[in-house]
């Protein structure tokens, strides 16, 4: 019998002779602190499957939480499972959660479904199994702000990367083209800012997101662009600009706007006001606060600029860039938040931010050799906005690059020419999705996978055994199949 084909591949495992069967009897015995576990484990099995899965002193499924495991980390958990009776352990929540992932991708794909599946023997094979990630911080970014998407989705796709281990969805929130975060001093932001492209999100359903993702063991972590990508900011309140009395529309074009945050006070403490509300809705360690792409023509321009830079001590306008960034970082550090910023290499930043080097590995050396702490987004590998292939028939995406499945999965957040030191600085790596190119949410769906997949193989086992990984997806798109995740896309959902 083949050894079972989970994406991503388990550090160790071995195939044991024999299954397990659940019934209609099955129980789950449920050490304390293990009852997140539990009710995951029911809620993500129970449409399809119909089981109950009570809670037994004598349950032949058990979840246990042993903090003495340490060997196992945050996230790691060891699965035995024998013809009688199964043992999820762990060290820590996070660990069982990413065990239950495991045990629905070696149920019968039908345990995937929504519906009842009447007529399914749920077996799953017996295996010994110890696992743990490679990397702490294994992610996807959504741009929600250049195309809104419905919490209904946010949340599906919450699901799709817990399947995969995957514990990070960092929410691109606002950008030129729109503002979908509520401030509740601030209601011109969503009046105005949230209605090109969609709407805007209230605050119970973030906080209801943040919920949901928690107990799938997933990290919302929020992203409010500044001092660039600001127009729909601007568009609902003109005076945080640098020219007094201009009114400004949401930006309808894709690209970079030159018109950018003012540096005055009012200003700065529009964005204190945001961060707090956002601090308040988000409850992650990590915010992110955007930070590149940010052309610095209107502060040359800008007399209330000028007087800035030269008020602090600044060599010219082009210095009030790092000189706001540590303004706003140091507000997130004084609330106890680590602030997080896209960079090229870390240069134009204060060494305590951990930054997001997008442009390649070099420029990420570079950032963790400065100091800083890093997530590896490098666009040419990681960045889903780009076609998969070359095809006539693949839908039209951003310019410049193919990024096929293979170069994903060839991504290596911490390559092996570096320091022991060095690679202790990589948080872990994460996909992007802009979705200038995405008008639906079933191409964002298509263009997500099977990429993610390779992603977080790269981010969990570490390994690039590329014939292996294509023999388990195989059989791992029979899941994605079961789950509704499209293979082609209809012509409805070509961009436009």
């Amino acid at each position: 019998m083949p050894a079972p084909r989970i994406v991503p591949e388990p550090t160790h495992l071995q195939s044991l002779p024999g299954l397990f069967t659940f019934g209609a009897t099955t129980a789950l015995k449920v050490s304390p602190g293990a009852d997140p576990a539990a009710r995951l484990l029911r809620t993500l099995l129970g449409p399809a499957t119909g089981l109950p899965l009570p809670a037994r002193p004598d349950g032949s499924v058990v979840l246990a939480l042993d903090g003495a495991l340490t060997g196992l980390g945050e996230e790691g958990y060891g699965l035995t499972i024998g013809t009688e009776g199964i043992l999820l352990r762990a060290a820590r929540p996070g660990g069982l959660l990413a065990g239950v992932q495991t045990l629905r991708q070696l149920l019968p794909v039908e345990s995937l479904g929504g519906e009842p599946a009447p007529g399914v023997v749920w077996s799953v094979p017996c295996v010994q199994i110890t696992d743990t990630p490679r990397f702490p911080w294994r992610g996807a970014m959504l741009d929600v702000a250049r195309r809104f998407r419905p919490v209904s989705f946010l949340r599906r796709y919450v699901d799709l990367l817990a399947l995969h281990k995957l514990n990070v969805l960092h929410l691109h929130l606002t950008d030129d083209q729109g503002w979908r975060m509520p401030v509740a001093a601030l209601p011109r932001l969503t009046e105005v800012g949230g209605v090109p492209h969609g709407g805007a999100y209230t605050r119970a359903e973030l906080a209801g997101l943040v919920a949901y993702a928690a107990e799938r063991g997933v990290t919302v972590v929020p992203e409010i662009e500044m001092p660039g990508h600001v127009r729909a900011a601007l568009a609902a309140y003109p005076e945080l600009g640098n020219h007094p009395g201009r009114t400004y529309d949401v930006w309808d074009r894709w690209g970079v706007c030159d018109t950018i945050l003012g540096v005055h006070d009012e200003a700065l403490d529009f964005c204190r006001t945001v961060l707090d509300e956002v601090m308040d809705v988000f409850p992650s360690s990590y915010v992110h606060i955007g930070g590149e792409e940010c052309p610095t023509t209107e502060w040359h321009t800008s007399p209330d600029a000028r007087r800035r830079a030269v008020a602090e001590g600044l060599a010219g306008p082009e210095g009030l860039h790092g000189w706001f960034m540590e303004r706003i970082g140091r507000h997130l550090l004084d609330a106890g938040r680590q602030p997080l910023s896209w960079t090229e290499d870390g240069t134009d930043l204060p060494p305590y931010f951990t930054v997001m080097p997008w442009r390649d590995s070099d420029h990420g050396r570079v950032a963790v050799r400065r100091g800083h702490r890093v997530v590896m987004a490098p666009h040419r590998t990681t960045y889903l906005d780009y076609p998969q292939s070359t095809s006539p028939a693949e839908p039209p995406g951003q310019a410049g690059e193919v990024v096929d499945l293979r170069t994903v999965h060839g991504n290596d957040p911490a390559p092996a020419e570096w320091s022991p030191e060095e690679s202790a600085r990589v948080l872990g790596s994460q996909v992007q999705l802009w979705t200038e190119y995405v008008p639906t949410a079933e191409h964002a769906e298509y263009l997500t996978f099977p990429r993610l997949c390779a992603l977080a193989e790269v981010v969990w086992t570490g390994r690039h055994d590329w014939p292996g990984f294509q023999e388990r997806l195989r059989h791992h798109r029979t899941r994605l199949d079961a789950l509704g995740v499209p293979r082609r896309l209809s012509p409805t959902s070509v961009p436009v």
